[in-house]
């Protein structure tokens, strides 16, 4: 591998190459880390503004508990219940657990 810059050819094998190569790859780096740093500054200035949320949760809490009192009585799967709540079955499970039911 060789690297081309404005006519002249760099061999990475070679001391000047070697160099060259080393330079290009701390710039890089260098660049990494500002991007980084612009990147959780941003994120703390959009949290302080109250414009950094997260997920937003997919079910009430109303609309949990009904969830856990429909599982309580036993008359559907879980299959059946996150169909009827439109979310995975995975939420179900959690949505359970977090009432304190173990029989999952």
């Amino acid at each position: 591998m060789k690297l081309s810059i404005g006519g002249s050819v760099h061999d990475p094998t070679d001391s000047v190459g070697r160099l060259l190569f080393n330079v290009l790859a701390m710039v890089a780096e260098f660049e990494a880390d500002l991007i980084r740093a612009r990147t959780r500054e941003g994120m703390q200035v959009a949290k302080a503004a109250g414009r950094l949320r997260g997920e937003q949760p997919k079910l009430s809490t109303v609309q949990e508990k009904h969830l856990v009192e429909v599982y309580q009585r036993g008359n559907h799967t879980t299959a059946q219940i996150a169909e009827l709540f439109s979310v995975a079955r995975s939420r179900v499970y959690r949505a359970i657990k977090r009432a304190g039911d173990t029989a999952v």
